[in-house]
């Protein structure tokens, strides 16, 4: 059964966990120089610290790329393995110990078909698990420097933003500001035909001048590259998706672009002539500018950015068709990339749907004013349609080794991923609707056995998130047999897109006032856990051990009081290592020392004294016979 929950961005994670590794003042300082133009010729003694080395491997070990092998044949399981120390050492080792410098491992290439039309592939190039680590390591430094220069009109692969802000932005640039001619931009194969010279000087012009630094970026970039055949491809161009670091150096590619445009209109010099304003996102407001800039040649035009994928909004058609040909060869000339000229057109959203990350948007009128109206795209229609359709075959009938329930959880993930991300379209009711349609006519036809039907409008309670959901919906179903529920498509409502508050920010204290809450546990005591020698203990012991701290906000297990030193800390397997036991999450709690010896021990003399020293209440001795039990010990009475 799917369980949902609460709705967080994806940055969230990531500060917490440099806030465990004492890591989240670094970033913060490296954010707030590069916003003062500052460069940074020294940076592999961050980039090579233990903590931000630790940092990396909790960043990276809970992603699913990291238990698919590289050439090497080795996943992020055999460096679970490996203790704190070893993984430090040999990070460091790779990137600067070698007398030849670093030098990646090969890249496997590996062609994966594109959804719903298996006739054509996207090339993905999947790094070796030491190589993903590295990356992981230099991202971590890289990315406030680069944060702090990036246009806020781009919204892919960056922290606090999502698509949801790119629609929302959409929506105001055609509602409010009535730019209707909009450039649906195409680059040519971007991730293929990046220009590797060209990035190294925008990465150096980014006040990134660390020459080390620099020379294991170019061998990132000229990592060899194993194809399917087993041939060897040495790559003059191009960044490898599937790579840690990809996304970002595609975002330094194009920054380049944004600003171009946004200097144009949105950044032009000639607005800090005019008195300026704040809205309650605290964006500004540049109209006295603007409506100065009106009466001159100078063209309106606006830029919206996700990863390669950009539209550029104009309020005439001259300037449509004039900015078309100046992007076109300002990307031919500065970035190298070429436009295909089948796919790039100008669209008036009067008349016309414009497709933007899935959506379709056009304005229409209504009363005296356009307002927006948006749907599904045809083509991800078309494709949702089809995987429901296919979904809802094999709940009638399970794949080989699959049952109906995991049929059926897979059908309902699919469709509350539907429902999550398409919501901000305004007609997205009418779009379920026409999916409703389709899968219900095969639950209906599929799941009849002679007169008597499988489906039920009875099932299994439902959970509190599935009750505030589909509670009310008269369209829910249950599949008799597992009583679980089936979703229903068809039942979602418009949810308004929201704009990105500009206040927001990962790298600034007051950026994160509701972005998170400060940890409320001994932040000090916790970093001075994460620095105690481990004699051997895995880095997933170590990483763990950091997690419960917090979880356990600083508190034994089993008395609840507040832990006063590291002496006082254990860490405790659950399940014994001699009896299986592991160094993953759900196999570790942290107690008091004499907790821990208490739990462990079987003399009596050695019992009653702890049991004096601790004086356990019931609750605290149920918790504490009950880790006993695990550990194959009798109970205390």
């Amino acid at each position: 059964m799917p369980t949902e929950k609460k709705p967080k961005l994806l940055c969230e994670d990531k500060i917490r966990h440099a806030e465990y590794y004492g890591m989240q003042m670094v970033l913060d300082d490296l954010y707030h120089r590069s916003k003062q133009n500052e460069v940074f010729p020294n940076l592999m003694e961050l980039i090579l610290s233990r903590e931000n080395i630790l940092l990396a491997y909790r960043n990276i070990k809970t992603n699913t790329g990291s238990n698919t092998a590289g050439t090497d044949k080795l996943t992020i399981k055999d460096i679970q393995k490996l203790s704190a120390d070893d993984v430090v050492e040999k990070v460091r080792f790779i990137m600067i110990g070698s007398k030849h410098g670093y030098r990646p491992k090969t890249v496997r290439r590996k062609e994966i078909p594109k959804p719903y039309d298996p006739s054509k592939t996207r090339p993905l190039g999947i790094p070796c698990i030491w190589d993903r680590l590295v990356q992981q390591c230099i991202k971590q430094i890289m990315e406030p420097i680069c944060e702090a220069r990036f246009s806020e009109n781009s919204y892919g692969f960056r922290p606090n933003r999502s698509v949801e802000h790119a629609i929302a932005e959409t929506h105001r640039l055609m509602q409010r500001s009535n730019l209707h001619y909009i450039i649906e931009f195409d680059i040519k194969g971007f991730f293929d035909n990046v220009d590797h010279a060209k990035l190294i000087r925008q990465i150096w012009s980014m006040g990134i001048r660390d020459k080390q630094l620099i020379y294991i970026l170019k061998c990132i970039l000229r990592a060899p590259i194993k194809m399917p055949d087993g041939s060897i491809s040495y790559p003059q161009k191009g960044t490898p998706q599937g790579g840690i670091i990809s996304p970002l150096l595609a975002n330094i590619v194009l920054n380049e672009l944004d600003h171009w445009i946004d200097s144009q209109w949105h950044e032009n010099p000639v607005t800090r002539n005019y008195s300026i304003r704040f809205n309650k996102a605290g964006k500004e407001i540049l109209s006295h500018g603007y409506r100065a800039m009106r009466t001159t040649k100078l063209k309106e035009i606006y830029i919206i950015r996700y990863a390669d994928d950009f539209r550029i909004f104009c309020r005439t058609k001259t300037d449509a068709e004039r900015t078309k040909i100046a992007v076109t060869k300002w990307l031919e000339e500065r970035l190298h990339l070429e436009i295909s000229e089948e796919k790039t057109k100008i669209v008036n959203a009067k008349r016309r749907y414009s497709d933007f990350l899935g959506f379709k948007i056009k304005v229409h009128p209504k009363g005296k004013k356009e307002v927006v109206k948006s749907h599904i795209s045809d083509k991800q229609l078309s494709n949702k349609k089809t995987a429901l359709v296919s979904q809802a075959k094999n709940i009638a009938r399970p794949r080989p080794g699959k049952t109906e329930f995991e049929e059926v959880t897979l059908y309902n993930s699919m469709v509350m991923g539907i429902q999550n991300y398409y919501q901000i379209a305004t007609c997205i009711s009418r779009d379920c609707s026409k999916l409703s349609r389709a899968v219900m006519t095969v639950f209906t036809n599929r799941l009849r056995i002679q007169r008597n039907s499988r489906l039920s409008k009875e099932g299994r309670k439902l959970t509190k998130i599935e009750w505030e959901r589909y509670g009310t919906s008269a369209q829910i179903r249950y599949l008799a047999g597992t009583k679980e529920p089936i979703y229903p498509i068809g039942y979602t409502q418009h949810k308004p897109p929201h704009s990105k508050k500009r206040s927001l920010c990962s790298f600034t204290p007051e950026g994160r006032i509701g972005l998170h809450d400060n940890l409320r546990i001994n932040t000090s005591l916790m970093l001075a856990l994460m620095r105690l020698p481990l004699n051997g203990k895995s880095i997933e012991y170590a990483d763990n051990r950091i997690s419960l701290f917090s979880a356990q906000w600083g508190k034994c297990a089993v008395t609840g009081k507040d832990f006063r030193a590291t002496g006082e800390i254990h860490c405790h397997h659950i399940k014994p290592v001699k009896h299986g036991g592991y160094d993953n999450y759900g196999n570790l709690i942290l107690v008091l020392e004499p907790v821990h010896k208490l739990i462990h021990a079987t003399l009596g003399t050695v019992i009653a004294r702890y049991m004096n020293m601790l004086n356990l209440d019931s609750q605290q001795m149920k918790k504490l016979n009950k880790l006993r039990a695990s550990a194959g010990l009798f109970e205390i009475v």
